[in-house]
């Protein structure tokens, strides 16, 4: 006895896709706010998703080069300032 309908697409590419969104919508957000938690978050789910194997691959590796750019930008205002804080 089946309770459940069978899964049109495997739930493992499903993941993926979703990890891929997740990591470019983490990564535009994180060049705004936060980016020393979010770009390396942004990184690592592109990362995970790309390993996957999603379909959204355009997606994955926007948002790894936008966490990568978080972590840049962090790098140049901590230059900037000598602090790891900076404000606008």
């Amino acid at each position: 006895m089946q309770l459940t309908a069978p899964a049109t697409r495997p739930t493992g590419t499903r993941d993926a896709d979703g990890m891929a969104v997740a990591s470019f919508i983490l990564g535009l957000l994180g060049l705004l706010v936060l980016n020393v938690f979010l770009g390396p978050i942004a990184i690592a789910l592109a990362s995970v998703a790309l390993w996957r194997g999603t379909t959204r691959r355009g997606r994955a590796y926007l948002g790894l080069g936008l966490g990568v750019a978080d972590l840049l930008v962090l790098a140049a205002f901590m230059q900037a300032d000598s602090t790891i804080s900076w404000s606008f």
